[in-house]
């Protein structure tokens, strides 16, 4: 139970924000999304386009489960909460930490969400997927780190939102 888990929105910063966490705790970063895309050999959005989305959620699902790690930063993709045994697996190794931004903030951040390989169903808007997402993190989330505690445009800077991050993992890696 000595790994920390970052979930959240697409673009919330859970790859660059575990990057330097692991760095400032001396532990191994992974990052999800590049497991999938390794085991694979093909990109997010190609899965997607491929499979669908049942498929490439049954695919996340399965890498996500199948994680085995110590001293790690877990970096997941944002629609991991969609698969119940990964959460279930990763909570069982770790603690997990919610990475929340408003939907003004993933509106901001978020780009071509298409190219990303963000999973979104036929004829959602990006405001349903925030919605129904939100609180599935909402549910899984051991800690919660909001990164617009003092809200400005476009969130917390990247140093605010590590200092929160570090702030909560060492209350959490001493117990």
């Amino acid at each position: 139970m000595n790994n920390i888990v970052l979930i959240g929105m697409p673009s919330c910063g859970k790859s660059t924000v575990g990057v330097l966490l692991a760095k400032h705790l001396g532990y191994r970063f992974i990052d999800s999304d590049l497991l999938i895309q390794e085991h694979t050999g093909k990109l997010l959005h190609e899965l997607i386009a491929e499979r669908g989305m049942q498929g490439f959620l049954a695919l996340e699902n399965e890498i996500n489960a199948g994680i085995c790690a110590q001293r790690s930063v877990i970096s997941t993709g944002g629609s991991v909460i969609y698969g119940r045994e990964a959460m279930e697996h990763l909570r069982s190794i770790g603690t997990v930490i919610y990475l929340k931004i408003g939907f003004q903030t993933l509106t901001e951040r978020l780009g071509d969400y298409v190219h990303r390989g963000v999973v979104m169903p036929a004829g959602y808007t990006l405001r349903d997927m925030y919605d129904e997402r939100a609180k599935l993190y909402e549910t899984y989330a051991d800690l919660v780190v909001d990164e617009e505690e003092h809200p400005k445009a476009g969130g917390d800077t990247l140093g605010e939102t590590l200092e929160k991050c570090l702030k909560v993992c060492k209350k959490v890696l001493t117990k």
